[in-house]
């Protein structure tokens, strides 16, 4: 269940647009929520499981609206400062993969959760963010889920999503740092793309 509404909601939360550096954060994922459920609901191909349509949504949508650097830079966390830049890029590239392959799956997954919004705790010059909202479902717990944005140059960008208190970024650092202690940077680079490997020959056999 959390794994889905992860995935959901990171595409939800992915999806703001340039007029984020005017509007406030919280009424952007808002009207995008309204807009991807729409998407969801209408579209059988992406509901029977369309992998290539799904990514194609995903890297239209999402990709141009995290900040991916700034993501894979705390999930490495102190050992960040080791990688080369050509390190850096690589690695930014697979983990941006990784959360990509993994979770936009859950698209084909949408049935009838209903997100509520809580009230943005930010004053008007701040420039990071929690958008706070909790997704209900028939059946299952409500699972709290935050987004975490800054504001740039370009725009408001997503930099964490916090699932029940736990950090997408912090979540991945304890397996990113096993990773590097065994096989160095270039261990961790190797891990991810030979999960993004797995993940794209899984896709394919579907």
């Amino acid at each position: 269940m959390k794994a889905l509404i992860l995935g959901f909601s990171l595409s939800l939360a992915a999806l703001l647009p340039a007029q984020a550096a005017v509007t406030p954060p919280d009424d952007l994922v808002r009207s995008v929520t309204g807009e991807v459920l729409e998407i969801v609901r209408s579209d059988r191909d992406i509901q029977g499981g369309d992998t290539a349509k799904i990514l194609a949504l995903v890297d239209e949508k999402v990709l141009p609206h995290f900040n991916f650097r700034r993501m894979t830079m705390l999930a490495v966390g102190r050992d960040w400062r080791q990688a080369t830049p050509e390190q850096q890029a690589q690695l930014t590239d697979a983990f941006r993969t990784l959360l990509v392959r993994t979770y936009s799956n859950a698209l084909t997954q949408y049935r009838d959760q209903v997100i509520e919004f809580r009230p943005l705790r930010a004053g008007a010059a701040d420039t990071t963010v929690q958008v706070r909202t909790e997704v209900r479902q028939p059946g299952a717990q409500p699972v709290a889920i935050d987004y975490v944005l800054e504001r740039t140059d370009a725009g408001w960008k997503v930099f964490d999503v916090i699932v029940a208190g736990v950090s997408l970024v912090t979540n991945y650092r304890g397996t990113f740092t096993q990773e590097v202690r065994t096989g160095g940077i270039e261990g961790l680079i190797r891990s991810l793309e030979n999960r993004n490997r797995e993940l794209a020959e899984g896709a394919a056999r579907s």
